[in-house]
């Protein structure tokens, strides 16, 4: 028998004064200035970071971060059509207790790897991780 995935569902409504509530709550008044391509931007960075906190608890390691990420959209040559054709993630972490190579890999991995809105995009990002100062 096989065992079903688990699903998750996701629901945003837009009012017509600008206004996003997410599932029905937590209304966030989003300034003109946010791009669509912004929000996706920041909806990997979350999702990332929310991946690494789960997979971090797992391993009973504590972090601080900080994240940027950055998206060039222009016309894909197989195509032509506008899309990302270059997506790149920088995280800057606190990590504590400091874990050895492999494992600090392993869980940086796991939080690449876990992040479905990541999973999701075409080109895969590209992530530059910085922890405890120094490249990952």
């Amino acid at each position: 028998m096989a065992v079903k995935a688990k699903e998750f569902r996701y629901a945003i409504e837009l009012d017509r004064a600008g206004r996003v509530t997410a599932d029905g709550r937590a209304p966030l008044d989003l300034d003109p200035a946010w791009t669509p391509e912004q929000l996706v931007l920041a909806g990997l960075v979350r999702c990332t970071l929310q991946s690494l906190r789960f997979h971090a608890e797992r391993a009973g390691v504590d972090f601080l971060a900080s994240a940027a990420a950055s998206a060039l959209v222009t016309r894909r040559e197989d195509d032509d059509r506008y899309a990302f054709v270059e997506i790149d993630v920088e995280l800057e972490l606190e990590v504590e207790p400091v874990r050895p190579g492999d494992e600090l890999r392993d869980l940086i991995a796991k939080a690449e790897r876990d992040c479905f809105v990541g999973a999701s995009l075409s080109p895969t990002p590209r992530y530059r991780w910085r922890v405890n100062g120094a490249d990952a």
